[in-house]
């Protein structure tokens, strides 16, 4: 049960939200594999594979040595992608694709967050392509997200500049809290994955949505909240406050989608021991 409006004689308070399976239903990245196949990101053979990709992730996730191969994997071979054409991609897409996998749970805890005064921050290894255009949908005030370095060219040249993954989403709340006022102690966080016990710790009110096996575990024994998100559903439909986006700051911004797609299609095809 959420508190009250907020005191405002305190300092401000925020709920940050992992994204995939905490608030939508699936994975963001690969949920837009289609329309990367359609657009000529990735070829029939990589967008078929994302299907398995997809069963894996739903089915238990990445561990922390699968993202760390992931991570090497698509900055090497996103290289030369265009940033628009992606940023395009997911614009004419985002609301057939993401909008119906958006849990009704979730939708409910944002508003509610947001009612009582608190911003609502997306922290998401995924990138800002995709993210931050779901930020804007949700009505997030803030989106934390992986990034790469984009050239001059306008596309990316394969290097990360940031890691938002682990330590690092906690590292980045942390830095938010300092620049925003915002007061830990009195925050929440939400997230299914035991790779985000970092940015759990970080706040004093965490709580594992639909957990891993870790998490579940990790949950228990610390005596967090469990939550189980399983009803997704169209936020214009029971949600009309939070169809009109708020205005989204991206405070680490731009790994590209479709390479985070690829990379995933990547860890797909080493279980199924062939190549993309």
């Amino acid at each position: 049960m959420l508190s009250d409006v907020e005191n405002h004689s305190l300092p401000r308070a925020a709920a940050f939200f992992d994204l995939d399976k905490t608030v939508i239903a699936k994975s963001s990245t690969l949920t837009f594999s289609k329309s990367f196949y359609q657009g000529g990101l990735i070829n029939r053979r990589a967008a078929l594979r994302t299907a398995y990709a997809q069963f894996v992730f739903l089915a238990g996730g990445l561990d922390h040595d699968q993202m760390e191969r992931m991570r090497e994997y698509l900055s090497a071979l996103c290289r030369g992608w265009n940033v628009r054409q992606v940023q395009e991609i997911v614009a004419e897409t985002l609301h057939d694709l993401i909008d119906p996998i958006i849990y009704d749970e979730a939708a409910s805890l944002i508003e509610e967050h947001h009612s009582a005064g608190r911003d609502v921050v997306i922290v998401s290894t995924s990138g800002a392509e995709v993210v931050e255009p779901i930020g804007e949908l949700l009505g997030a005030d803030r989106v934390v997200a992986t990034r790469l370095v984009v050239g001059e060219d306008g596309c990316f040249t394969g290097e990360v500049e940031y890691y938002a993954y682990g330590p690092t989403k906690a590292e980045a709340i942390r830095e938010l809290a300092a620049s925003e006022g915002y007061d830990l102690d009195r925050s929440f966080a939400y997230s299914d994955s035991a790779t985000d016990v970092p940015m759990l710790q970080a706040v004093g009110h965490p709580h594992a949505v639909n957990p891993d096996r870790a998490l579940r575990r990790e949950a228990v024994s610390r005596g967090w909240p469990v939550l189980e998100f399983r009803k997704p559903v169209r936020l214009k439909q029971r949600l009309p406050s939070l169809h009109a986006p708020r205005p989204a700051v991206v405070a680490a911004a731009a790994l590209g989608a479709a390479a985070a797609t690829a990379g995933l299609v990547w860890y797909a095809s080493r279980r199924r021991g062939t190549a993309v």
